[in-house]
């Protein structure tokens, strides 16, 4: 009987439109109209520019940290960041991430070195990084997930206690704070995304925060602004400025970054009250804040209890017009240009066949949580009978 009455909301239902994985949050024509009216009118559109420079300084009072210093994107960010820290030999990082993270390793010549992940946390194992701690490691870069974050003081402690670099790619944690300091405070850096699916959008774009001046005035040297003076010398240039478009559609961002952070929390809780009521699912929480911006909604699917794979699933929502994903399928460490068939990262592996991204964001409202939860069920039903 449920299974036929899911089989009739679904129909009934029948979502049109396909409904993308996350955010897209985007001010209306109007305020855009009223914004760019004033870039062209100025006829400044980049390096550093009014916009720009005000955006930084917002970003900077939101977050309570000296220094935000936008960039193009946040891969540029870290490239960047590697070459202002002065690395020059062995980056450990967990290969739980997003390719980029390990690129901008590449990029700057150094060599990463891959850490496995907490299985029920998602982020680094602390136990596991320490093992890896050589002579020839000069620095930690850590990776803060799903609107959650790493055991940063704990990161910081080990730091220290070795004399290490730590700096942390945050693409996904804007907003987020443990205890009352916001992300973007620990270590000696962190790098945002603003990438379109993220809470705080300039539609394509990053920024790289850090409270050390010396540090500071190398990532602008870096990412130049032309008609500066007294800048570090640099060698290695990564022009990454910021537009005065993107700094625009920022600071609208941000003007709305509350209210955004309340409607995924909403959608997060909804899918939450649906999700844990089916076997075989587990929706991750996120972990170690004390405010998340719920960036992101990510099951594991244990095919044995649920019925089915993650594959089939996503195959099904496909069909049904949900863009579902798989994250992050493989682990860096075996992407190509990494592949090492040495190295076991028995967690990493686990998680990247098992963890689902689900929709939210600004084209996800209840009714759509909705029927992406009568979807999982059904197919649950579907294959549970089977």
């Amino acid at each position: 009987m449920r299974l036929q009455t899911l089989q009739e909301e679904i129909t009934q239902f029948c979502c049109q439109d396909a409904v993308p994985v996350g955010q897209l949050y985007f001010p209306s024509w109007e305020r855009y109209e009223q914004m760019f009216s004033g870039i062209f009118e100025r006829e400044y559109y980049n390096n550093n520019g009014p916009l720009l420079t005000e955006f930084e300084s917002r970003i900077q009072s939101f977050l309570g940290v000296k220094h935000a210093i936008c960039t193009s994107s946040c891969t540029m960010g870290l490239m960047i960041a590697a070459q202002a820290l002065g690395l020059k030999k062995r980056v450990i990082v967990p290969a739980h991430t997003f390719i980029a993270t390990a690129l901008s390793l590449q990029w700057a010549g150094l060599e990463p070195v891959f850490c496995d992940v907490d299985i029920s946390k998602h982020h680094v194992d602390l136990d596991k990084l320490e093992s890896l701690i050589d002579d020839r490691v000069e620095a930690i870069l850590a990776v803060n997930l799903w609107g959650g974050a790493a055991e940063v003081e704990k990161l910081e402690a080990i730091a220290d206690k070795y004399g290490l670099k730590l700096y942390f790619d945050s693409a996904q944690a804007f907003g987020c704070k443990v205890g009352n300091k916001a992300i973007g405070n620990f270590g000696h850096l962190e790098v945002f995304s603003f990438h379109a699916t993220k809470v705080l959008s300039t539609a394509e774009g990053g920024c790289i925060c850090t409270n050390d001046d010396a540090l500071a005035a190398k990532i602008r040297a870096i990412r130049p602004s032309y008609g500066e003076t007294n800048s570090p010398n640099i060698v290695k240039v990564a022009n990454s400025r910021m537009s005065e478009a993107q700094a625009a559609i920022g600071l609208m961002s941000l003007d709305d970054f509350d209210k955004n952070q309340a409607n995924n929390k909403r959608l997060y809780l909804q899918y939450k009250n649906r999700l844990d009521r089916l076997p075989g699912i587990t929706l991750l929480k996120p972990q170690h804040v004390s405010y998340s911006n719920y960036q992101s909604v990510v099951c594991e699917i244990d095919e044995d209890i649920y019925g089915c794979s993650r594959t089939v699933l996503i195959d099904v929502l496909k069909k049904n017009n949900i863009l579902a994903r798989r994250y992050f399928y493989p682990g860096v460490h075996k992407s190509e240009g990494f592949l090492n068939e040495n190295l076991q990262l028995n967690n990493t592996d686990w998680l990247s066949n098992i963890c689902l991204q689900l929709p939210i964001g600004a084209k996800v409202d209840f009714s759509i949580v909705e029927y992406i939860c009568n979807i999982i069920e059904f197919t649950h039903l579907k294959h549970a009978k089977a």
